[in-house]
């Protein structure tokens, strides 16, 4: 699929025309030099009869008949220009895309106009036309054998003013870049688990080293062994299928060593709940428990993409959780990376234990701002519901940038605390700690326990477990994976490059 920008007299293919308008925006105001009497008529005719068709996300189709350029009008409502936003826009023009495709539409038009640059720069504009589709027109389709739905094939701007071509280019780049990146990490999580190995996940993330200039070094578990990682292959132990510990590295600002994030992702390929098993409803939905390592190896790679002036650090930890017969029980103690050791209360809260470990050895290496992100608990979504990412962190200005970088990117997330009394909960009697603390503030104990393998770094801990998934499509979502929160870290590390 492809995105262009033409004027008028470049149309060469009968397509759908897109007209965005808004409540406070006249039709007379409509631009003149791309828009005939025709289509002005058969807008004005078919507004007559819809109420309220200007409101935020209300889209209507309908044919026209003999038109030389176009067979179909979208009216696609906006609200008020002066309060548009481009995650409006993104959730708005993703829905008309899908109904478009659903018509089979191959070739859009859309109408591009000054007051869609009130609020937001030309640039800001291109990504979020790209994004809308190619986030919104995402399918997990491979194991199908048959493919119904016919795609667009060409999205065309129509833009008369060519001083604005440059920036909506850029703008078009970039947010094919980011959507590519999220759409590999929907496409990571939606394999299933007979596929998506630890092993074919360090493959995935080779393939991606390969292709951008990111360094990569697998570790086995003869090298987990000799670092004292016990508490990954305690988790490990239990599955015929080797764990890995993937490191990858980008250096975008090779003179400034302090420039640099490290990013650190749970990727429990299949997550059975060990000893402590799982009940079996909705337990294939456990093929999703590496949400956080694929979010890490596909941000990088935007990142790299991007060209990004900061130094990147992802440490995806990759390994089932299996119930077998060399499987630890619970009882059973682990002494990790950082030398303290942890009473195992239940063998389904591994993912604490393989980013205890993993963030240890980020702070090991020099790494003095940590993000983990994992699907770690089942508490954020009754704390949170299936809206927000739950965020922990030790760094409230650290927190805030990202929190603000959730805003641009239109993923919703949300601080919750790490009071100390709360540290009670997962005090053990035989070891330094357990990793669960009972049934309250699940959530927060979880995130606090890998916390206590920072020691002096800046973290942030990011909970997806209720994000990483959707059950509906909606705007720039689609059923299944949702690739959150790669678009915000993306974001958050163009921002932290800009403060140096």
């Amino acid at each position: 699929m492809n995105i262009k920008i033409i004027s008028k007299n470049q149309i060469k293919k009968t397509g759908t025309l897109v007209i965005p308008l808004f409540e406070d925006i006249p039709l007379s105001k409509l631009p003149e030099n791309i828009l005939d009497k025709t289509i002005k008529n058969h807008v004005s005719n078919i507004i007559k009869q819809i109420n309220d068709y200007k409101s935020i996300g209300k889209i209507n189709i309908s044919p026209i008949i003999n038109h030389n350029n176009y067979n179909n009008i979208l009216i696609l409502g906006l609200g008020n220009s002066k309060k548009l936003s481009m995650n409006t826009f993104r959730s708005t023009f993703s829905e008309a895309t899908r109904k478009l495709r659903d018509l089979f539409s191959k070739n859009i038009y859309f109408l591009s106009m000054e007051n869609l640059y009130q609020n937001n720069s030309p640039i800001e504009f291109g990504q979020a036309i790209a994004e809308s589709v190619y986030l919104g027109l995402y399918e997990f389709n491979k194991y199908k054998s048959q493919i119904e739905k016919i795609n667009i094939q060409n999205i065309f701007i129509l833009e008369e003013n060519k001083n604005k071509y440059n920036e909506l280019k850029l703008g078009i780049n970039k947010g094919q870049i980011i959507s590519n990146s999220v759409n590999l990490c929907r496409d990571l999580v939606n394999e299933p688990a007979n596929y998506m190995t630890p092993t074919q996940f360090a493959e995935e993330a080779t393939k991606i080293a390969i292709n951008t200039d990111i360094s990569i070094k697998i570790l086995e578990e003869s090298d987990m062994k000799s670092l004292g990682m016990g508490a990954i292959l305690g988790v490990a132990q239990g599955s015929k299928e080797p764990a890995k510990f993937i490191i990858m590295n980008y250096e975008g600002d090779a003179n400034n060593k302090s420039n640099h994030i490290g990013l650190v992702g749970k990727g429990i390929t299949f997550d059975s709940g060990g000893i402590s098993i799982k009940p079996s409803r909705n337990m294939g939905d456990m093929k999703g428990d590496m949400a956080g390592a694929a979010a890490v190896i596909s941000s990088i790679q935007a990142i790299s993409k991007l060209k990004l002036k900061i130094n990147v650090t992802s440490i995806a930890v990759a390994t089932e959780n299996m119930p077998g017969g060399n499987a630890q029980r619970p009882g059973d103690i682990v002494k990790t990376f950082s030398g303290k050791t942890i009473e195992i209360d239940n063998t389904d809260a591994e993912g604490r234990l393989i980013l205890a470990d993993a963030v240890a050895y980020a702070n090991s290496i020099g790494i003095k701002k940590i993000i983990d992100i994992a699907t770690l608990t089942g508490a954020i979504s009754v704390a949170l519901g299936n809206i927000c990412t739950g965020v922990f962190g030790n760094n409230p200005k650290f927190i805030s940038e990202l929190i603000k970088s959730s805003k641009s990117t239109g993923e919703k997330f949300w601080e919750l605390p790490i009071f100390e009394e709360y540290r009670e909960q997962y005090k053990s009697n035989v070891a330094d700690l357990k990793n669960t603390g009972g049934m309250y503030a699940g959530a927060t104990t979880g995130a606090m326990i890998i916390g206590e393998f920072i020691e002096n770094s800046s973290w942030i801990h990011l909970d997806i477990a209720a994000t990483s998934k959707s059950n509906t499509t909606k705007g720039p979502n689609i059923k299944g994976s949702t690739g959150v929160p790669v678009r915000t870290i993306i974001e958050l590390a163009n921002r932290m490059q800009k403060k140096i």
